[in-house]
This record gives structure tokens, C-alpha cells and sequence, in this order.
């Protein structure tokens, strides 16, 4: 059995780093918009209304489908809550430049 370590799930389970990078922010995204549907009391009903989707998104958002959201829905959905988002970008190790991706693939 390996001893590795990830600094998160979606570093253990996604094939790449890119894929990692996008499910966490996807996640932290999704979480932001279902805590704000509970802190407000709304129904799923109430919810759709708001964001402007039907209710069954609403129950897929709240069951924790991630792999049915984009990031851009996501903020959307974020920002119609009056959310606000903001975002740190830090210089990862573990990733593979565009670049260099570029020359290991010539």
C-alpha cells in the first residue's frame, strides 16, 4: 500500500494537476452557493428562481453532482447570490507549464 501524500482529493483522484486545479475550484465554488441556499433558508424552488435555472439543477448543485457544473455556471450562480468571488493565484510545484509541456510533446 503507498504512503503518498496529496494536499488534496482532487490531487489524489484527477489524472492531472490541470484536472486537480479545476475540480478544486469548482468545488469550493459549489459549496459557497449551497452554504449561501441554507444560511438564506431558500427552498430549491426559491433557489432556482434566483439563480435562474430549474429546480432540479438546484438539487443536482445540492446532492454535490459537480461533474454536471462549469466553473463559469458556477460563478454565475455565485454572483446572482451576491457573492463575492475572489481569486489568489500562487505558484504551484506539482504542475506542468504550457510551455514545457509544448517541448516534452516535440
Amino acid at each position: 500500500m503507498s504512503s503518498k501524500r496529496f494536499a488534496s482529493v482532487w490531487d489524489a483522484i484527477e489524472d492531472s494537476p490541470v484536472e486537480a486545479e479545476n475540480m478544486k475550484l469548482r468545488s469550493r465554488l459549489m459549496i459557497a452557493v449551497r452554504d449561501h441556499i441554507e444560511r438564506q433558508g431558500l427552498s430549491q424552488a426559491q433557489a432556482a428562481k434566483l439563480f435562474g435555472v430549474t429546480q432540479p439543477r438546484i438539487s443536482d448543485l445540492v446532492r454535490g453532482k459537480i461533474e454536471l457544473f462549469s466553473i463559469d455556471m458556477l460563478v454565475n450562480m455565485a454572483s446572482a447570490a451576491g457573492l463575492h468571488i475572489d481569486m489568489k493565484i500562487a505558484r504551484g510545484g506539482t504542475g506542468t507549464s504550457p510551455r514545457t509541456a509544448r517541448r516534452r510533446a516535440s
